[in-house]
C-alpha cells in the first residue's frame, strides 16, 4: 500500500529532513494506520488534520533530539 518510513535525521540523512521528507512521512503514517491511501471526501478533513499533527510531533521531535554515544 505505501513504502517504508525512512529515518529522518542525521546520520542517515545527510543533513537536517525538510518539511517535504516530514510531511511525505506523516502521509505514510496516517495512510498506514487508517488504511486508505486516499479517504472519501468525508474523511478528508480528518486525514488532512492527522497528516497535519503528526508532521508537526515529527518535526518537534527531530529539532529535539540530541546526537550522542546512544542509539
Amino acid at each position: 500500500m505505501c513504502r517504508s518510513i525512512k529515518t529522518l535525521r542525521p546520520p542517515v540523512l545527510p543533513e537536517e529532513a525538510t518539511e517535504e521528507e516530514i510531511r511525505a512521512a506523516a502521509l505514510q503514517y496516517v495512510r498506514k494506520v487508517s488504511g486508505f491511501r486516499a479517504p472519501a471526501a468525508h474523511n478528508q478533513e480528518v486525514f488532512e488534520r492527522a497528516v497535519e499533527v503528526i508532521a508537526e510531533a515529527t518535526a518537534e521531535l527531530l529539532a529535539g533530539l540530541e546526537e550522542g554515544s546512544g542509539s
